[in-house]
């Protein structure tokens, strides 16, 4: 499927407004990944004055790359997803008229960012030519997302090793002091840090919980590729008030792009 084939289908795709209407997404309507609050807390976590290029891997239609680029004025991105079918959406979601103040600093990029060595680069992936990648998995087991969808399943459910290749690539392409980060359910974190391993440090982690009184149900995970600081836990995000089902001010700001995840 190309990016002219998902505008011409009737009924295959919606447009949704991000960040309150500064960018928007063409996602499938049925089937495949449909990009929400993952996608917002990851492009949070990329300082607000970020201005260097930005790998976004497993991109899907782009929204957490294209987060980055409405918060972050200077910022360059890449939109990198496996699927053919989804990159199309990517594709589809750059030629947007309402996009156009964000898509000359970006563009889709088929591959797979499990490649290794020469077959990683000729897919696009150059050794040492980004200053950021982050990275919002598949991280359901497969028992936790059971789907007839190849393609929901493909975004959904994580493969054996997964996160072992995604960050030894992450740690090839990024430069000296580049950084990465990371979203995924806790359960992840050992497998996450065990990756990292020596090619990153300043490890930062933030706990994302639904409410106080509610175990977390997202970590994501910030670190700097070649360095050997400490790991920090920082305080962590609560998105919805005690006492409702609605997002409180500073989780709202952090979707629409208002302000950072880590304060920066």
């Amino acid at each position: 499927m190309t990016a002219q084939a998902v505008s011409a289908a009737p009924g295959s795709h919606t447009v949704d407004a991000f960040h309150r209407g500064r960018f928007f997404l063409v996602q499938p309507a049925k089937g495949g990944h449909r990009a929400g609050m993952d996608a917002m807390m990851l492009a949070a976590s990329v300082p607000s004055a970020f201005a260097g290029r930005l790998a976004d891997f497993g991109a899907g239609a782009g929204a957490a790359g294209l987060a980055v680029l409405s918060r972050c004025p200077q910022a360059r991105a890449v939109l990198v997803e496996r699927a053919a079918e989804m990159a199309a959406f990517a594709q589809a979601t750059l030629a947007l008229p309402d996009n156009a103040h964000l898509s000359g600093r970006a563009e889709a990029l088929q591959a797979d960012v499990a490649l290794t060595g020469a077959a990683r680069q000729a897919a696009g992936l150059v050794d040492n030519s980004f200053d950021y990648v982050i990275m919002n998995p598949p991280f359901n087991a497969e028992a936790d997302r059971a789907t007839p969808d190849e393609l929901k399943r493909l975004a959904h459910v994580m493969e054996d090793g997964l996160f072992e290749d995604w960050l030894r690539s992450a740690a090839a392409v990024t430069r000296p002091r580049g950084g990465v980060c990371v979203i995924a359910r806790p359960q992840s974190l050992h497998a996450i840090l065990d990756a990292m391993g020596s090619r990153f440090g300043n490890v930062e982690l933030m706990a994302i919980h639904p409410r106080p009184d509610a175990a977390a149900i997202r970590i994501v995970t910030r670190a700097t590729r070649g360095t050997r600081g400490k790991l920090a836990i920082r305080p962590p995000l609560i998105l919805h008030e005690s006492d409702s089902g609605r997002f409180s001010s500073h989780t709202d700001r952090i979707n629409n792009g208002l302000a950072s995840l880590f304060g920066d």
